[in-house]
């Protein structure tokens, strides 16, 4: 049970692994369509008699999770035991507030196991850089946020005392909606100025927009590029002129002196 379960070397491991995540997948669909309303009244006996079915077999599986392995904790309290869990806490939630079911489109992370039934693990090293940089950034998007923050609250404020409740502006909090909004160019266009000071303000936000959406991408990019130096470093040619260390292995000449390296 264990091998078929958990297993994805064997033939029953893979058939086990792939008809889990047909499954998946069709809950999640049947979820979609129940909330289309002409198909809701239409067949809601059959979307509740499908999501019970769905349920019923992820109960048995979470279950058989559990009875199969060594230290069952161990497996409860892992990503995926929490995971499998969750998807099926929803539909018997249901029971006592209605519309609960509609959460169990968190099956949808259960759909990472193709990771292992596809044997797409070597795609998880470029994850893992990524988690690196965002990890490594995470205080300068700190400071990012807040700088953008203190933005939000003087232009919120000006604008609340620029152009008032006649604007839409009937509050400060309404004014800071409005900055993000135009901070961030989404542009709603629920709220608009319409004096000449506020339009001139609104002006200097958006140009300012444009700037700020490059400063968290700028950030990130010099992480990873930072996170990948060492893998870079492992075939870097030291040129024995200037001492300079060159990362492309592939190159022939210093960037800095135009000296030969040597071949290897």
């Amino acid at each position: 049970m264990y091998e078929v379960i958990f297993g994805n070397d064997t033939g029953p491991g893979k058939f086990f692994d792939v008809m889990l995540i047909v499954a998946i997948l069709l809950s999640i669909l049947t979820i979609m369509l129940e909330s289309v309303e002409s198909l809701s009244s239409d067949y809601s006996a059959w979307f509740v008699g499908l999501e019970w079915f769905f349920t019923g077999i992820f109960t048995v599986e979470y279950a058989l999770r559990i009875w199969s392995v060594e230290k069952p904790s161990r497996y409860i309290f892992s990503f995926f035991g929490l995971i499998d869990l969750l998807s099926v806490i929803p539909t018997y939630l249901s029971l006592f507030a209605p519309g609960g079911q509609v959460l169990v489109v968190i099956r949808i992370l259960r759909v990472m196991r193709v990771f292992r039934v596809l044997k797409l693990g070597r795609y998880m090293g470029a994850a893992s850089v990524l988690s690196t940089a965002l990890r490594a950034s995470r205080f300068k998007i700190s400071v990012f946020l807040l700088a953008v923050l203190n933005i939000v609250v003087v232009v919120g404020s000006l604008m609340y005392l620029i152009e008032g409740a006649e604007s839409g502006f009937t509050s400060i909090p309404r004014g800071m909606y409005w900055g993000i909004v135009t901070l961030t160019t989404v542009g709603y266009g629920d709220i608009a100025p319409a004096t000449p000071v506020g339009q001139m303000l609104a002006s200097m936000v958006m140009v300012l927009g444009y700037a700020i959406i490059a400063v968290p991408t700028g950030i990130v990019t010099a992480e990873i590029t930072a996170a990948r130096l060492p893998e870079r470093t492992e075939n870097a040619r030291l040129c024995i002129s200037c001492g300079f260390s060159e990362s492309d292995a592939s190159a022939m000449f210093c960037r800095r002196c135009a000296s030969p390296f040597e071949k290897a």
